[in-house]
């Protein structure tokens, strides 16, 4: 895994939709799930929300944490 895309995901805002300007960590994982049964958006974005969806689905938001505390 690409430790840049782990960075993006605690500092990348949700671009448009229902929670735009959210951290791309902070959506709910049912918004994820939304996404991963409609289909992610292609490019970086989409590879960022398919990353946090395996993130989440898989319980490991664990290792947000200490990006998290170094993004403030």
């Amino acid at each position: 895994m690409n430790p840049e895309i782990l960075t993006q995901l605690v500092t990348m805002k949700m671009p448009f939709g229902k929670y735009q300007g959210y951290l791309i960590c902070n959506l709910p994982e049912s918004y994820l799930v939304w996404f991963k049964q409609k289909g992610f958006p292609a490019g970086k974005l989409g590879i960022l929300l398919s990353t946090m969806y395996e993130i989440k689905l898989n319980g490991l938001e664990y290792l947000l944490v200490p990006l998290k505390s170094m993004s403030k």
